[in-house]
């Protein structure tokens, strides 16, 4: 039996030293901000926080000429949650035949990583506030697949996710997309899908036109989401507008609002302007919104703000 375990781990010892030997690039990056917050109305306490970041990623060519890459961040900004690994994800490029990657954790599905793409200096109109209510973004985050080819057309690329059912995730939701570029300074792109995390499926479409000219970059988005649930619908829709002041300098104004279907409730309205500036490696940000009818609430208004300065190594 002592022969029997030395042979096989012998043999698993050579397998190990096989796979390591297969050339790979092999990078590491990283990152960290400083963070203050303030909301009016609110008893926020501490409003200062960080965030630090180290992205490990190793990619390696197949033999039939795919490029396999690994990638893992490093990022616990949840105080607490002793979650170790903000994002990791694994993808594999195959050519004209496009790119599938599988997240462990930080996966977004086609809709969610378009909620809100207008053009913005720092944060969307909406954020900083709290109890606003979400805009329609579909699902993702953990044990997810996504989909993306660029070489069907020029300026033309696809995708599609797919979120299996599971924790929370009651069935499967799936959605698909594109985003054409082929014209210079514009960008359309639209996706559709079902979000099936919760027990009543919200069926979800987005639409967004941007246009940049010289030192200006303006944007039109507008979502549905039709839920099961009777009167729950909602209808998203923004408007941004960026200027360049200069190569370091950038200002934005952003709009957006949210219909309800039911009545009872009055449109969500906020407003936001941003300012970035960029000195090498690091990053200024600041941001001040203001949302009118919070989650429909006639009586609820109130503004947040805050301010950033990232490092990236």
């Amino acid at each position: 039996m002592n022969n029997l375990k030395k042979v096989g781990l012998t043999a698993l010892a050579g397998a190990l030293v096989s796979v390591s030997a297969n050339a790979a690039d092999v990078a590491v990056s990283g990152g960290a901000s400083i963070s203050f917050a303030g909301e009016e109305k609110q008893t926020t306490g501490n409003g200062w926080s960080m965030n630090d970041g180290i992205t490990f990623s190793m990619s390696g060519e197949m033999d039939n000429g795919w490029n396999v890459t690994v990638k893992q961040i490093l990022n616990d900004d949840d105080v607490g949650s002793n979650q170790v690994f903000d994002t990791r994800s694994l993808g594999i490029d195959m050519g004209d035949s496009g790119t599938l990657t599988f997240y462990g954790t930080g996966g977004s599905s086609v809709l969610n990583a378009i909620d809100d793409v207008t053009p913005s200096a720092n944060e969307e109109s909406w954020d900083d506030v709290t109890g606003a209510s979400a805009i329609p973004g579909g699902t993702g985050g953990v044990n997810m697949f996504h989909y993306s080819n660029g070489s069907l057309m020029d300026g033309l690329t696809v995708s599609a996710s797919y979120t299996p059912s599971g924790t929370g995730e009651i069935e499967s939701s799936s959605d698909y997309g594109f985003a054409y570029t082929g014209v210079d300074g514009l960008t359309i792109g639209a996706a559709t899908g079902e979000d099936n995390s919760a027990a009543a499926s919200i069926d979800i479409t987005n639409m967004y036109v941007k246009y940049t000219m010289d030192a200006f970059s303006v944007g039109y988005q507008a979502s549905e989401a039709d839920s099961e649930t009777a009167s729950a619908d909602k209808d998203f829709t923004a408007i941004g507008l960026s200027y360049a002041v200069s190569d370091e300098m950038s200002v934005s104004y952003n709009m957006s609002t949210i219909e309800y279907e039911d009545s009872t409730l009055s449109d969500q309205e906020a407003t936001g302007v941003s300012v970035s500036y960029v000195m090498g490696s690091m990053t200024l940000t600041a941001n001040a919104n203001s949302v009118d009818n919070i989650a429909g609430s006639t009586s609820d208004n109130r503004s947040g703000y805050g301010m950033s300065v990232a490092f990236a190594f």
